[in-house]
């Protein structure tokens, strides 16, 4: 398999694999919750001879051309968003995964920051807003870094973002937050924040492929890994 993307290609000049086999452990590392370790014995399984720091490296290097690729190709999301953040270790300290759905339980956004403060909670919303259009309505719980964060917003709206906050009312999104920290827990914290946020990234592409928010031919219905490949093919 030969990649048609040029920025695929210059990422794969030197390494010395088919890229059905890069995709696949790739892809895997991503969408399931295995250790590097145990992909290097399923592939091994397969006749393939690839070390578990090689897939780490692929991955490393594949996945940010795959984010900017799946982004060009996401449906759009719903108007309401439910917006909260979660918990990642990275080098042994905490940092904060902010994240968003919409009322259909798709995700809106992500955006790994080091602080959980009204910075880093603007510097999400204007990020998943240009990427995704300005919102009608955010629910939020009762964090008052994130009602900061909106109200800085809004006062440099035109039609301000209704805010709501209750607990209550996020379940969506904090559900949703498990199937990613399920696919974490065996990688057993990140040893950087860059690493972080290219694997968090991989897997929140995944995830959504996953959830069927990937544009896809009018009329066909490739399966999540097809899906996945045609991103950097």
């Amino acid at each position: 398999m030969q990649s048609k993307n040029p920025a695929v290609a210059r990422v794969l000049k030197r390494l010395h694999y088919p890229l059905d086999v890069i995709l696949m452990c790739v892809r895997w590392y991503v969408a399931y919750p295995l250790s590097l370790r145990h992909i290097e014995e399923m592939v091994a399984e397969r006749g393939i001879e690839v070390d578990h720091s090689t897939v780490h490296r692929w991955a490393l290097k594949l996945l940010p051309v795959v984010e900017k690729a799946f982004r060009r190709r996401k449906r759009p999301v719903g108007k309401s968003w439910r917006v909260d953040e979660t918990y990642i270790r990275v080098k042994g300290d905490w940092k904060y995964l902010y994240r968003a759905v919409d009322r259909d339980g798709n995700t809106i956004d992500f955006l790994l920051r080091a602080h959980r403060d009204k910075t880093a909670a603007r510097r999400y919303f204007e990020k998943s807003i240009a990427q995704n259009g300005e919102p009608a309505t955010v629910t939020i719980d009762k964090s008052g870094a994130n009602l900061a964060a909106l109200e800085a917003i809004n006062a440099e709206c035109e039609t301000p973002i209704k805010i709501r906050q209750s607990k209550y009312l996020n379940n969506l999104v904090e559900q949703d937050h498990r199937a990613i920290k399920r696919r974490i827990r065996p990688m057993l914290g990140f040893k950087s924040f860059h690493c972080a946020r290219i694997l968090l990234g991989g897997i929140e592409i995944m995830h959504m492929i996953a959830k069927g928010q990937m544009k896809c031919v009018r009329g066909t219905h490739p399966s999540t890994a097809d899906q996945f490949s045609s991103l950097v093919t």
